[in-house]
């Protein structure tokens, strides 16, 4: 687990081996290599001379899939059936996303729970992990028929302030694509990679990274250290970028529109397909600003018109946005404006006049920009993919874990902790809790390998936590931790927060496995992952139902007499329909089951919290 006798990453891998380099981007992605002759970081195009492969998965009526441009097309046609930013998504439950869910034209399924997301096409269920799969399955399909050659093994970047849960979910969906993640890096790291930046053993430097794409901006503080990068600070607003821009131009367009009397159906009440409509002129007419004074255009038989001034003048509370932003995290990382060496800028929304302008007077100095923005971060990918194939020696590579370390969850499934390829020494926590009312005990078992159902893993060990106090289920917070130290040892622990129990186990390092064993694994996982995958999503799913089983069963027996006759057939209904999907184990079946129980019972679940809520307040005064 240690010293790796043979860094699996980097000394297995065959020289003539290609591995890339990908940008899943919200609005855009692509793929990108370094070239063998002139060790050069390219981005790949087609012949159409297009390195950026749009981010968006359209579905048709018999679950066929489009992605990239053709897709797009069909952004305004069939909004419904056309996903767009599903890396907002990445990661998150419903009550992350409910907030926001009017912002997207497709429908986001949002029960108030702290399941994971899904997006609804039709009678179907799909997962932003599945989401991002379809796109990164069209990178992969792209780079083997420009290279001719079969295309396996990649190192996918990630906003710098993605949680775990995030990166987990982008290596899962490399992994669903048929690509082995061999490295999940960071953003701004991957940018600076790109201008040569920490490339040199000797650099010592401090830099900023401005990352203004189509959904989110971040700004990264990182020091660059003879070859190891680390992130200082990071701040931003994953609400805030190119998308925005395009809203305040539709906005603008509305109330001039408003003002007018040849503006029928223009208003803002309108139809998703003319809300795409002017979606996209909007973007059109922002790209079109860069070099032009004034754009001028038509949407639905309705002349628009927008100039360079009017503009800067609506995006400028934006661009103050990022700038306070800058602000917090140059506080954050203790630094002052002189500090730092190098300004890098990133992300397509970079190239607005006012934005690059605004920029460089905040930090009194030119910023790295000759590269262009949408390419930058896969020409740093493909840089570290480089790196990891033991072609680039000048940077230096940490020693790093072999296998992907987790444990044991409901129904089987693998929850990584530390994913493969992690350098040591490491640390890793996050937090569960019981399944049932007063349990006592918590079974902690850990595993290694790369499957997602834990019995295609290898186990390592085992541990009790006891003494956990009664409580009902889901209120006691374990909090699991996983230390690898510097020797390879990993030590696992388990902590309920609300108590103190606490249990701790060591695992010692390698654990009898070969070389051979490791490959064997890593291939495993590849051949198996379109099953796994499915596996987990169905697991996650009975998981999902058979709660909302339990509690609604519950909630029948505690509030019986005040539910009519007809409400309780209706729900026995509903239950036996999920017992029966369960049954069937067909994943989008359960969903919609547990969808239709939750619909059945919401009104009555309401009626009964607000009686609840008048006999708490009833007698009592509000001072």
């Amino acid at each position: 687990m240690g010293k790796v006798a043979i860094n699996i990453a980097t000394g297995s891998l065959l020289q003539e081996e290609v591995i890339v380099g990908i940008d899943l981007g919200t609005t855009n992605s692509l793929i990108a290599i370094v070239k063998s002759d002139t060790h050069e970081p390219i981005a790949l195009r087609e012949i159409d001379g297009l390195t950026l492969v749009p981010s968006i998965v359209h579905f048709d009526q018999m679950g066929g899939t489009t992605v990239g441009t053709p897709a797009k097309e069909l952004l305004v046609k069939e909004p419904e059936r056309t996903i767009y930013s599903a890396k907002r998504l990445m990661g998150k439950s419903y009550k992350d996303v409910s907030h926001d869910s009017g912002m997207f034209a497709y429908n986001i399924i949002d029960d108030g729970t702290d399941a994971l997301v899904k997006v609804q096409v039709g009678d179907k269920f799909y997962s932003p992990i599945e989401l991002s799969s379809y796109i990164l399955k069209e990178l992969k399909k792209r780079a083997e028929h420009i290279l001719k050659v079969s295309v396996t093994k990649a190192v996918i970047t990630v906003p710098a302030y993605f949680n775990d849960a995030q990166r987990q979910a982008t290596r899962d969906a490399g992994r669903l694509a048929g690509l082995d993640v061999l490295r999940i890096i960071n953003e701004p790291t991957a940018a600076s990679l790109a201008y040569g930046l920490g490339i040199k053993g000797s650099d010592e430097k401090t830099i900023a990274v401005y990352d203004l794409g189509g959904g989110t901006f971040d700004m990264s503080i990182l020091t660059i250290n003879h070859g190891i990068f680390e992130v200082l600070a990071t701040h931003g607003d994953t609400y805030l970028g190119g998308d925005d821009m395009d809203n305040l131009i539709v906005r603008y367009w509305q109330e001039d529109a408003g003002t007018s009397d040849d503006a029928p159906g223009f208003g803002t009440h309108i139809d998703k397909a003319l809300a795409q409509e002017l979606r996209v002129t909007a973007e059109h007419a922002k790209k079109h600003l860069t070099n032009n004074d004034v754009f001028e255009g038509e949407v639905a038989g309705r002349k628009v018109r927008i100039t360079k001034d009017d503009f800067n003048g609506l995006i400028q509370p934006l661009i103050d946005r990022t700038l306070h932003s800058c602000t917090s995290a140059l506080k954050d990382a203790n630094l002052g404006v002189g500090q730092i060496d190098a300004v890098v800028m990133v992300g397509g929304s970079t190239r607005v006049p006012a934005v690059k302008e605004a920029v460089k007077q905040f930090f009194g100095r030119d910023v790295h920009d000759a590269l262009n923005p949408d390419e930058v971060v896969a020409l740093g990918a493909a840089v570290q993919a480089d790196i990891l194939a033991g072609k680039n020696t000048e940077m230096l590579l940490l020693d790093v874990t072999p296998l992907s370390l987790g444990i044991e969850t409901m129904g089987g499934l693998m929850d990584v902790l530390i994913p493969r390829n992690s350098k040591i020494p490491t640390k890793a926590g996050r937090q569960y809790t019981t399944q049932k009312d007063g349990q006592s005990g918590m079974r902690i078992t850990v595993y290694q390998g790369e499957r997602d159902m834990v019995q295609d893993n290898r186990k390592l060990a085992e541990l009790n936590l006891n003494g956990i106090p009664a409580m009902p289920a889901g209120l006691p917070k374990v909090e699991v931790t996983f230390l690898i130290d510097a020797d390879g040892i990993l030590k696992v622990s388990a902590t309920e927060l609300r108590s103190g129990v606490a249990q701790s186990i060591e695992v010692k390092p390698q654990y009898g496995l070969t070389d051979e064993d490791v490959e064997n694994m890593l291939m495993d996982s590849l051949t198996h992952a379109k099953d796994d995958i499915q596996m987990r999503a169905l697991m996650e799913a009975t998981t999902e139902a058979q709660q909302m089983l339990e509690t609604t069963e519950k909630f029948i027996a505690k509030n019986r007499d005040i539910l009519s006759d007809d409400e309780v057939a209706a729900t026995q209904a509903k239950l036996q329909d999920l017992r029966n999907a369960i049954a069937e184990k067909d994943k989008n079946k359960i969903q919609h089951e547990t969808e239709a129980l939750n619909e059945v019972s919401r009104p009555y679940a309401e009626r009964v919290m607000d009686a609840a809520l008048k006999d708490a307040m009833r007698g009592k005064k509000i001072i």
